[in-house]
């Protein structure tokens, strides 16, 4: 339908010199330039799946977890492209939030979280999403108006929908669950590990002080069936059972940091400095000493080299291990 504006509009275009038309062009390219120089950035985005729905997700350039809102439509059983109308807050509440129903329900405190973030995909483009923790209060809205009996008869799936997704995710967090459909899980990791090593380990190396007592050799030799020798020459073996059942039992990553900030001469194979110089003293050094602490009592107890290390991996297993449980009989 031609209106008397757009006649109007296409008039005052024709009048316009090509320069004109350039300037205008380039104007609007720069508004949105700096509009989407202004929006927050997603560096990661994957697909997460909880039972049949698969919702788009994404995480910003500061951590910010987010579903978008097709997403939060789809978990929750409705269709992911509402129409018209129903793709605008109402009320100041999305789409997903937008019914009768849950008002008497929807507190401050959820309404803060329902503002939507505008980001820029890593393709380039807008999109729209929601904070990742909002969809367990969604889902408990919805839970709480079906106890309450005021969802109506067609809103009753979506309670079935919540009650599903609820026990989903009380298995594992969204958040972690976002992580993990996004790829971000690695790099978080690598981050908490070089958060972990910047506390634990020390910038320089320490001077050496007597870490590991006489009982903790003097126990090693017992249950291994040696001789203990009279003066202070040890087998070089210890070094690996040292790593095994200490150093390989601190928070993952130490360890391969210390051979690397510690490195085997190629010439005597072995190591210039102790492994315990390097970790700091506020942190590293405490938790190694508790840790010897705590295993000198399970050397004691214990009869043979097996059963100590069987005593040990259930106190203390490696990092990323799994505990064997030893199971009486009925």
């Amino acid at each position: 339908m031609t209106t008397h504006q757009s006649k109007g509009g296409r008039a005052r275009a024709e009048k316009l010199t090509p320069e004109q038309r350039h300037e205008i062009a380039s104007a609007a390219a720069r508004a949105r330039w700096t509009e989407a120089s202004n929006l927050p950035k997603a560096t990661h985005t994957g697909t997460l799946k909880i039972g049949e729905a698969e919702i788009p997700c994404a995480v910003l350039s500061d951590g910010t977890r987010l579903l978008t809102q097709a997403g939060f439509l789809q978990a929750l059983g409705r269709s992911s492209k509402p129409k018209g109308r129903s793709q605008q807050p109402t009320d100041g509440l999305p789409p997903f939030l937008a019914t009768r129903s849950l008002k008497p329900l929807i507190t401050d405190e959820i309404l803060a979280t329902t503002v939507p973030v505008v980001f820029i995909t890593p393709t380039g483009g807008k999109a729209l999403g929601y904070r990742a923790e909002l969809l367990p209060k969604v889902c408990d809205l919805f839970l709480e108006a079906r106890a309450g009996g005021l969802l109506t008869a067609q809103q009753q799936p979506l309670a079935l929908q919540s009650e599903m997704l609820v026990r989903s995710l009380a298995k594992v967090g969204i958040v972690a669950l976002v992580d993990e459909a996004t790829g971000f899980q690695n790099e978080r990791d690598r981050d908490e590990l070089h958060k972990l090593l910047s506390v634990y380990l020390s910038e320089e190396r320490l001077a050496w002080a007597k870490r590991f007592p006489d009982e903790f050799y003097r126990q090693i030799y017992r249950l291994k069936g040696w001789k203990w020798p009279v003066g202070r020459a040890k087998t070089p073996y210890l070094g690996h059972i040292t790593n095994d059942i200490v150093y390989d039992r601190l928070p993952e990553g130490v360890l391969p940091k210390l051979q690397e900030l510690n490195p085997t001469d190629q010439d005597s194979k072995r190591r210039k400095f102790k492994h315990h110089q390097f970790l700091s003293e506020n942190v590293g050094q405490p938790d190694l000493r508790d840790h010897i602490l705590q295993i000198l009592p399970l050397m004691k107890i214990s009869k043979s080299w097996e059963m100590f290390k069987r005593h040990l991996d259930n106190a203390f297993p490696k990092p990323g291990t799994q505990i064997e449980m030893d199971v009486d009989p009925l």
